[in-house]
């Protein structure tokens, strides 16, 4: 199933870093966001990529055209550094498509301007390239495919905490909640797509507003409820706590390296 990746944003709130780079570009560790989110869909089999490009699109092929397996890789190096083994790779069985969507185009004027490169898919998924989960992804492909709807998204709770202030009436304050407390959800930014998402699109228009307004009128979008792992990178904040979490061998998105244990305990 292919992945369709929105790359093309400029990252305001994470001005300090996308002055020079591309937000889905921001390192974790030893690699950007980008690659971890890719990563993730690879785990679960889905490693045809259309990174849907904007903003720096230049720095973001210059990445993968002079990708480095030997950095997030274990290596042999031998015969006085003439011969490089790898024992292990990242991207060597990936399909990545660079499409030039718009410098300043809006996600859903990103999404049809690949849409030539999605036909004959009959699902296809898609995320924005910044947030991070250990969501079991074949969870929401399966609720979409057997609910016959047009779309489907995750639906999370932000992993930080604010207040929601009730009012009785003008000034009053009736009720101070902690958001974690109530039944509000947002959305987690996974998104599975059937080919018909595209009827209900018109030029200009934003994703989740006017299109998927026009899906839940005719009651053909569903969510997936997650209270497990998702984390957003928007500020400098969120960007510090991910990398904490990489930092401390902590980082519950990295799924890929749970399933290389299960292999290896695998009998021969």
């Amino acid at each position: 199933m292919k992945v369709v990746l929105f790359c093309g944003g400029q990252g305001m709130r994470l001005r300090d870093y996308s002055h020079d780079i591309p937000k889905p570009m921001v390192p974790i560790g030893y690699r950007p966001i980008l690659w971890h989110v890719m990563k993730y869909y690879a785990a679960h089999g889905h490693k045809d990529f259309i990174l849907c490009l904007g903003y720096k699109a230049d720095y973001i092929k210059d990445y993968f055209l002079n990708y480095k397996e030997a950095i997030s890789n274990d290596f042999v190096l031998s015969e006085g550094g003439a011969k490089l083994q790898m024992l292990a790779t990242d991207i060597h069985d990936w399909r990545i498509s660079f499409v030039d969507t718009g410098f300043s185009s809006n996600i859903g004027e990103r999404l049809r301007a690949v849409r030539d490169h999605l036909r004959g898919e009959e699902m296809f998924l898609a995320n924005y390239s910044d947030n991070l989960t250990d969501f079991p992804l074949p969870r929401l492909i399966e609720r979409v495919r057997h609910s016959g709807k047009v779309g489907g998204f995750l639906a999370v709770k932000p992993p930080y905490s604010f207040h929601l202030v009730h009012f009785k009436d003008d000034d009053l304050v009736g009720e101070i909640r902690d958001f974690r407390d109530t039944d509000l959800w947002i959305n987690g930014g996974n998104f599975v797509l059937r080919q018909e998402v595209f009827d209900h699109m018109h030029e200009g228009e934003e994703l989740v507003l006017e299109p998927f307004a026009r899906l839940i009128a005719r009651d053909q979008l569903i969510a997936c409820r997650y209270e497990g792992f998702w984390m957003a990178m928007d500020t400098f904040k969120e960007k510090r706590a991910l990398d904490d979490l990489y930092e401390r061998d902590n980082a519950p998105w990295e799924i890929w390296k749970d399933k290389a244990r299960q292999a290896a305990d695998r009998p021969a």
